[in-house]
């Protein structure tokens, strides 16, 4: 019996006390039938809403016939997925995972071996940035390097030189003789909604060609539409050697990818990697759905509109409450409100239960990451919320904790 009286559930979570029932569209409904503004999306991860209806007919038609059987046989979905992505972006090969952290992974690995088997062994390093998230495995939280993350599981693997975010001559002087990659995030999202500008991907793409390694692009926030495009990197017009991606891909069924060039996926020959559930029938049936909604003619464009709609709506609100907002940032539909005096933690329970889903960030910011088919209206409704809650925070006193 469970020592715990309230849950068995390990308390890994601050779970607020609401509890979804049903899901539709934009809409998160309890078990008292009152709606919520969905501007979360699981992490990004329903991209496509709740109950999409051709992602429930691509599930209930494989279910009906194939879940699961192993990688060792033909998966003819996962073959025609890789493919439809290879043929959307930079990549040669695609590896499919069950997880972001599993994508990560299975790139730290890439770069390990891409260099072992060119004859240098001790190129294993990666040089990371701050305020990263890379996922919540040993390597993951030690690429992060975040005290948050790490403290209590040391000691970490060793591989990974963090610099401050952004910065290109820490990126410079950390590199040696032992450095095999840098990885980023193309868009830092547990760390705030922090884009790298597009010239400094750019100049980190000549950083790796100058010092022969690879470049590593975490995309699995940022990626498949979130920006406006299918992935974050093409604003900068660069091609990376390794991406990773998940959350969106599955719009809500559980998997990721790790998408590489024929030449840095070199290495990866059989036996080398693999996956019990990565990539069964399951999962590309729900992956090919996904991607045929977004690969639809004007999917992109509303997307970039809504952004532009949206930060727009926000920044008048920064406006109205300049005291209250320092920042209004990102790209596409991952947008976040910096708020220096209002303790984010606090700040996001009181909008939920005024019935608007968000979550908390780094630097004290409100994260928004809504799904990618929210309207005029949905937008309408969610400033609706936010303006009365900042008045009711200036008038009563902001959650500072």
């Amino acid at each position: 019996m469970s020592s715990n009286p309230e849950s068995a559930m390990l308390p890994t979570y601050r779970r607020m006390p609401v509890a979804f029932e049903r899901g539709e569209g934009m809409r998160l409904f309890d078990g008292d039938g009152k709606s919520y503004l969905d501007f979360y999306s699981g992490i990004g991860v329903m991209c496509l809403g709740h109950s999409h209806p051709t992602l429930v007919n691509a599930l209930k038609n494989q279910a009906e016939k194939l879940w699961h059987v192993s990688n060792l046989y033909q998966i003819p979905e996962g073959e025609r997925l890789a493919a439809r992505l290879a043929d959307v972006t930079f990549a040669d090969y695609v590896f499919f995972t069950n997880s972001g952290a599993e994508s990560i992974e299975c790139a730290i690995k890439m770069v390990r071996k891409y260099h072992n088997d060119k004859g240098d062994k001790g190129k294993y390093r990666m040089v990371t940035m701050a305020s990263a998230f890379h996922g919540r495995t040993l390597a993951g939280i030690a690429a992060a390097g975040q005290e948050k993350l790490t403290k209590g599981f040391e000691p970490l693997p060793d591989g990974f030189d963090v610099v401050p975010f952004g910065d290109l001559d820490a990126v410079k002087a950390a590199i040696g003789p032992n450095t095999g990659a840098i990885m980023v995030e193309t868009v830092q999202g547990e760390g705030g909604i922090r884009p790298l500008p597009v010239e400094t991907l750019r100049a980190l793409r000549q950083i790796c060609d100058d010092h022969g390694l690879l470049l590593v692009f975490d995309e699995i926030q940022c990626g498949m539409g979130r920006t406006g495009k299918l992935f974050a990197y093409e604003w900068a017009d660069i091609t990376p050697d390794i991406v990773t991606c998940a959350k969106g891909i599955g719009g809500g069924f559980p998997m990721g990818a790790c998408l590489a060039t024929k030449e840095a996926a070199s290495g990866m020959t059989a036996g080398t990697h693999g996956t019990t559930y990565g990539g069964n029938p399951l999962a590309m049936a729900v992956g090919n759905a996904v991607l045929d909604e977004m690969l639809k003619p004007g999917f992109l464009d509303h997307v970039q509109e809504m952004s532009s709609l949206l930060l727009g709506r926000l920044g008048a609100l920064q406006q109205r409450y300049p005291d209250m907002i320092a920042e209004v940032r990102g790209t596409g539909l991952m947008v976040g409100i910096r708020t220096p005096d209002i303790e984010p933690r606090l700040a996001v329970p009181d909008l939920v239960s005024r019935g608007l889903c968000a979550a908390p960030a780094g630097e004290n910011v409100i994260r928004m990451l809504p799904p990618l088919i929210l309207t005029e209206t949905d937008i309408d409704d969610a400033m609706e919320i936010l303006d009365k809650a900042f008045a009711d925070w200036q008038s009563n006193g902001a959650p500072t904790g």
